[in-house]
C-alpha cells in the first residue's frame, strides 16, 4: 500500500508540473496561439513602413502616461472586451499590440483574434521597444 501511494503523489505532481508548463506557455504564447509575434526591431520596422497598422497599448493609464508610441491608442487590457467597439473601424488593419513586458499584450492578442483583428503581439512590450530605438512620447 505504501508503494502505491508513492506511485500516486509522484503521478500528481508531475501532471501538476506539465499543467503549470502549458499554463505559462499558453500565457506567453507559445502555444495556441493564433496571431503573430514580433521582436521589437521587426515590429519598429512595421510600423515605419507599412501604413496599414494600428498601435494598441493595453497597459494602465499611469504606464501609458510614462511614454507611449507615437498615435498609439490607449485600451488597458481589463477593458478591452467592453471597449472593443473602440476598433471596431480597424478590422482591416493589422493591430500591433504592446504592453509593459509582453505578457498583457498575449492576452489582448487574443481577446482581438477572437473577435476578428489581426493583432500582431510585441515580444517583450515598451521594454523592448525602448531598447530597440522606438520614439516614445509622453
Amino acid at each position: 500500500m505504501k508503494n502505491y501511494k508513492k506511485i500516486l503523489t509522484n503521478t500528481l505532481y508531475w501532471i501538476a508540473l506539465v499543467g503549470l508548463f502549458f499554463w505559462f506557455a499558453y500565457t506567453k504564447g507559445w502555444i495556441l496561439a493564433d496571431f503573430r509575434s514580433v521582436d521589437a526591431q521587426t515590429a519598429i520596422t512595421m510600423i515605419e513602413n507599412d501604413d496599414n497598422i494600428t498601435l494598441l497599448d493595453v497597459r494602465t493609464v499611469p504606464e501609458y502616461k510614462e511614454g507611449h508610441l507615437v498615435d498609439a491608442t490607449l485600451i488597458p487590457l481589463q477593458q478591452l472586451n467592453t471597449h472593443i467597439d473602440k476598433l471596431s473601424n480597424k478590422k482591416d488593419t493589422k493591430i500591433v499590440v504592446y504592453c509593459q513586458s509582453g505578457n498583457r499584450s498575449v492576452a489582448a492578442s487574443r481577446i482581438l483574434e477572437k473577435h476578428g483583428f489581426t493583432p500582431i503581439n510585441v515580444k517583450g512590450g515598451i521594454i523592448a521597444l525602448k531598447s530597440a530605438g522606438a520614439q516614445i512620447i509622453k
